[in-house]
């Protein structure tokens, strides 16, 4: 980290309480565009993943429509600390200035103040890297603003004939635009004592005679104003995520005890014993959840569900699982294959391994060819061999 972020943090504001009037009558009815479904996820959930995945992104504001009923689910997916949230206002600018409010007691006046579109879903880590290092040099201190440069010809309609516009020196403003705490704000309430209409942070901050440094961005990452836009979103994440691929691995084991079953992958078998364990048990989907979260980077199924919270004693292992997929799916990946081995000498499993894989195909949300299921014993060796307990080992790919 530069002296420059260590002495002055950066927060972020994600203005997102729109209702997307551009983007269709039929579907802004039916979900804003910032909540519009992009593969596997939200509009709002791509727009903010690099910003929360910045280190040196101290905290991601995102500022809603006065009760929400969609957010807490995507808050659930993305299980960050650095988010928090406030109630929006008529307009953009009000939603910011309301951000910047809930940020009073916490950013000091010369912290930075990142804005950035809530339905701009195709932000680069890399842009958001240089956005930042500009800030670094001296003679930026009103700011940047990230910024395409115009490369067609512009034309300008004049009663409904046209005119050739000179493009030189012609950019296209992106989010996200940086700018001091102390200025944004001043900047923000001087247009509303003028009565000047901006349609971006930057435009206010030019209005106080101050000049924002271009930083070159990527002409990819659009604004999602119309339905169409999705699309096109769609096609630029598939192919700047490229074919991005995360393995994971997992294991668990529980003690035999008191019992007349056992359950692997939500299938309930008949045995002698049952196991010791403060949910089901279920080694398989506990193996696989660890693989499924260890893939993410995301820690482990003692983390998101600890055995010391009284929700989970006797859990419905699926229920783990299932919540475990939507982390997956709220992270942009699907589950290419997962092959799981099973360590026991008692209880055969063969018979079952259909049912299971249909269990786990259901919970991932992919067809049942896709979870691979072995058992294997230890030759008598160890606790498994002497019929102490079983465990299970569990391998998952995913792509993007």
């Amino acid at each position: 980290m530069t002296a420059v972020h260590a002495a002055r943090r950066v927060w972020a504001i994600v203005p997102a309480a729109g209702r997307g009037a551009r983007f269709s009558p039929s579907e802004s009815a039916a979900a804003p565009k910032q909540y519009a479904p992009l593969l596997g996820a939200t509009v709002l959930e791509w727009s903010l993943r690099v910003l929360l995945a910045e280190p040196r992104v101290h905290t991601v504001v995102v500022v809603l429509a006065a009760q929400d009923a969609r957010w807490p689910d995507v808050a659930a997916r993305l299980n960050q600390s650095k988010l928090q949230t406030a109630v929006g206002g008529a307009n953009r600018r009000d939603s910011v200035m309301n951000g910047l409010e809930l940020l009073l007691t916490q950013a000091a006046p010369d912290d930075w103040i990142l804005v950035h579109d809530a339905a701009r879903p195709c932000l680069a880590s890399t842009e958001l890297r240089d956005l930042l290092a500009a800030l670094n040099e001296p003679e930026n201190a009103d700011g940047a603003v990230l910024a395409a440069a115009i490369v067609d010809t512009v034309k300008r309609s004049l009663n409904n004939r046209v005119a050739t516009v000179d493009r030189q020196g012609l950019w296209r403003a992106l989010t996200p635009q940086v700018f001091a705490f102390r200025q944004l704000r001043r900047a923000l309430q001087e247009s509303v004592r003028a009565g000047i209409e901006v349609t971006d942070e930057a435009q206010a901050i030019e209005a106080l005679g101050l000049r924002p440094a271009l930083v070159q961005g990527s002409p990819f990452n659009i604004k999602v104003t119309r339905a169409e836009d999705l699309r096109v979103a769609e096609r630029i994440l598939k192919m700047t995520q490229g074919s991005a691929m995360r393995i994971g691995q997992g294991f668990d084991v529980h003690a035999f005890g008191a019992g007349d079953h056992v359950m692997l992958a939500g299938v309930r078998i008949a045995h002698s014993r049952g196991v010791v364990a403060h949910s089901d048990g279920d080694v398989v989907i506990h193996a696989l959840c660890d693989a499924l979260l260890g893939a993410l980077g995301d820690g482990d199924i003692g983390r998101h569900f600890p055995d010391s919270d009284p929700r989970y004693r006797g859990v419905d292992s699926r229920v783990l699982l299932r919540a475990v997929a939507l982390r997956v799916q709220a992270a942009g990946y699907r589950l290419a294959n997962a092959d799981i081995t099973v360590l026991a000498e008692a209880p055969r499993v063969a018979a079952h391994r259909p049912a299971m894989a249909a269990n786990l195909g259901a919970d991932l949300g992919c067809e049942a060819s896709l979870v691979s299921i072995k058992a294997t014993t230890t030759e008598r060796l160890g606790f498994i061999g002497r019929g102490e307990g079983l465990a299970a080992m569990a391998s998952v790919l995913l792509t993007a």
